[in-house]
């Protein structure tokens, strides 16, 4: 009999359900839920531009939805298929996205009390209202112990873990208190499926800890008692309420209780494994091994990279971590990325983009890319900071903004378009060239997600960037497809699945389209990176010089020479 598995992808604004053949890696059906709760999925607050938060009951009624609704769609795709078949079910997630809960694992904005309180939901990857707090948990790190930052890069961010809970203790004192413990989304969704929430056995992901919790073993797991003490009175003692044990994705969590069970129309003997945050599944869809950067393309961009934990490895300066296990067992993950693309080209159609584009996004974004492309690299005469979240690699830095330099009378809105796809692409490069100016080589580039499957324009400008070929991964789901794969491991070969998460892959997983850089483009390119660079380190670092006399200028030296070319 086929075996399936099912992969969980809950991401920014949706939960969407992938029911994959585990033999050969067909994608039999798939089904999204739009979560229902704030704007587009996340809570927002128009005086506190900073936060974003997501109603946790959105997460329970999607993992319903969506897969009720792709048992139904694999139904219908193929006769023969029956829900007796599926042996997994995988879970990724955004993170950080840290939720308060009460000692029986569930969600503080469950109580009456706490209803609607938005310090009482999940505190979202993006918000960013803890940076006074990454800042001074730096400092502390930095003085007292410098070996916490030297596994992140250097820098915690406003996106992790610890930050997001020291800014509840700071301002949310009662939301904070009534916390028995604190639990990332990738660990509390398979608690829910298992029925197994309690906070003090709930499976952890080696993944969230590693990378936003500065869990490490060789400092005893999560940061002394001490060291959280001196940061703010209370959290020192909440230490000893979270954990000392993580798992990689490839283990199981616990097989379905016997509620799930029934209201999904499955087998209670259906494992779930660990989960872990989006980008890492990821790159485990989309094939990732030694010498492969993944770029999981969306709202925000990750990039990942795995290492033989047995070979030597640096630190490296302004990443997102470097965790034994966080994507593959025996093997580091190394993190970086950036904080705004999809969501970049978003704003540019919603606020930049006049009506003479369309009247819907979806009419702007179509006609904008088709003017986009028909200008070459350099033309517009235009360049552009990719910062309107702020900078996540190499920079680590959420207080720096987006900039855009060389506009005249005549800079029309597709140009800016098109001046914002290049940032991006410049900002994908920034990263490249620090993790191989640490002794790491990219050899290959795997791109997925809906940008990178559905946008060639912007596949093209990377390649034409970074002057090498831009794979796109064979799946336009590879979190969810990389969480089936995860749930055909912790199925385990007599259930029909796998033993290990390489042999899973080399089944399920793979690459289609290439982008070939082209020559003249990139030479282009190379002249407008160095300008990039150069605003990039003066506008980032305090090392940078200040000068920028001549940017604006050789702008229009490049752009009249594209024109008359």
């Amino acid at each position: 009999m086929t075996r399936y598995t099912i992969g969980l992808d809950f991401g920014t604004n949706s939960c969407r359900a992938l029911l994959v053949d585990a033999g050969s890696g067909r994608e039999l059906a798939t089904h999204v839920f739009a979560y229902p709760s704030g704007t587009d999925g996340v809570w927002l607050d128009p005086a506190e531009p900073n936060l974003a938060r997501q109603n946790p009951a959105d997460y329970v009624t999607g993992i319903q939805e969506s897969i009720v609704g792709v048992l139904r769609a694999g139904r219908a795709a193929d006769p023969d298929f029956c829900p007796e078949a599926v042996i997994g079910i995988g879970v990724d997630t955004t993170g950080s996205s840290p939720m308060p809960v009460d000692a029986t694992g569930q969600a503080l904005c469950f109580q009456e009390k706490f209803r609607g309180n938005p310090d009482a939901m999940v505190w979202l990857w993006k918000d960013h209202t803890s940076y006074a707090e990454a800042a001074e948990i730096t400092r502390l790190a930095s003085a007292t112990r410098p070996r916490f930052l030297s596994k992140i890069g250097g820098v915690y961010s406003s996106e992790w873990w610890w930050s997001k809970i020291l800014r509840c203790r700071n301002v949310a004192r009662d939301v904070f208190d009534a916390a028995s413990s604190w639990v990332e989304i990738c660990d509390w969704i398979p608690a829910v499926l298992t029925g197994e929430l309690d906070p003090k056995t709930i499976r952890r992901s080696v993944c969230a800890a590693g990378h936003k919790a500065m869990f490490h073993p060789s400092w005893g797991g999560l940061p002394d008692r001490e060291f959280l003490e001196a940061l703010a009175p209370g959290l020192g003692a909440l230490r000893e309420r979270l954990y000392s044990e993580t798992s990689t994705a490839d283990r199981r969590a616990g097989t379905l209780s016997p509620e799930w069970a029934r209201r999904l129309g499955l087998s209670p003997s259906v494992a779930v494994a660990v989960g872990a945050f989006d980008a890492h599944m990821g790159a485990v869809g989309a094939g990732i091994a030694p010498g492969t950067l993944v770029k999981i393309m969306g709202t925000s961009t990750c990039d990942i990279m795995i290492h033989p934990a047995g070979d030597p490895l640096g630190d490296i300066p302004g990443v997102c971590g470097i965790v034994d296990g966080s994507v593959m067992e025996g093997y580091y993950g190394i993190e970086a990325g950036q904080s705004a693309v999809g969501d970049l080209f978003l704003w540019c159609v919603h606020q930049l983009a006049p009506e003479g584009y369309g009247g819907t996004p979806e009419e702007r974004f179509e006609r904008l890319g088709r003017a986009a492309a028909e200008l070459r690299a350099g033309e517009s005469g235009l360049l552009a900071l990719d910062w309107n979240n702020g900078n996540r690699t190499v920079l680590v830095d959420v207080r720096l903004t987006g900039l855009l330099i060389g506009q005249t009378l005549h800079t029309r809105a597709h140009e800016i378009y098109r001046a914002l796809m290049e940032a991006t692409g410049f900002g994908a490069l920034a990263i490249i060239d620090r993790i191989e100016e640490y002794g790491v080589a990219v050899r290959e580039v795997v791109n997925c997600g809906g940008l990178a499957a559905r946008n060639p324009l912007l596949m093209q400008i990377y390649a034409d960037i970074a002057g090498r070929p831009m794979k796109i991964s064979r799946s336009e789901q590879a979190p969810a497809l990389g969480a089936a794969i995860f749930a055909a491991v912790a199925a385990g070969r007599a259930a029909g699945g796998y033993d290990s998460v390489a042999a899973a892959q080399r089944a399920m997983a793979g690459t289609g389209r290439v982008y070939a850089p082209d020559p003249g483009s990139h030479a282009v390119y190379r002249r407008l990176y160095a300008l990039y660079r150069r605003m990039h380190d003066a506008f980032g670092t305090r090392e940078g010089s200040g000068n920028m006399y001549g940017v604006m200028k050789e702008l229009l030296d490049i752009r009249d020479e594209v024109r008359r070319a």
